[in-house]
């Protein structure tokens, strides 16, 4: 990214005019469900921060916050994963228009346990792949944006 960024929740919510979109969240579990989330597209807040010719994929990172998030502590109330948790997409995935950076759902701001402060929302992929509480992005190995 030639540009790196660092924009906090009420800088995404001015800069980027949100909109309602309703997308089918699929869970690998064998459950899916209709869901309105309000944001705005990815490929906007990436354009910002100008990926150079030769980004390839774009990762998110998720909060690490331990003292607020006991899970993360525990190897299994935590799934065993390690944290901070970091989800990738490659460059023309992120730059689709239908790739949404959401701030709110059911006409509302998102909650924890939605995701806030900021979800990724792929609707052609597995709910996994929207990341959730997400605090920065960027082109491996070279942070382009951090959300604070």
């Amino acid at each position: 990214m030639a540009k790196p960024l660092t924009l906090d929740h009420d800088d995404l919510t001015r800069r980027f005019p949100l909109e309602e979109r309703i997308y089918r969240m699929r869970c690998v579990e064998a459950w899916s469900m209709v869901v309105p989330w309000i944001g705005f597209p990815l490929h906007k807040l990436l354009a910002l921060a100008e990926p150079t010719s030769n980004a390839k994929y774009v990762a998110f990172e998720t909060i690490y916050a331990p003292e607020q998030m006991p899970g993360q502590q525990d190897r299994f109330i935590g799934g065993g994963l390690k944290y901070p948790y970091v989800e990738g997409l490659r460059l023309d995935e992120a730059m689709h228009p239908l790739t949404l950076m959401t701030v709110g759902v059911y006409g509302k701001a998102l909650p924890p346990q939605n995701g806030a402060p900021v979800r990724l929302i792929v609707p052609w992929k597995y709910g996994f792949k929207g990341i959730k509480s997400i605090v920065s992005n960027h082109r491996m190995h070279q942070l382009s944006i951090r959300l604070s």
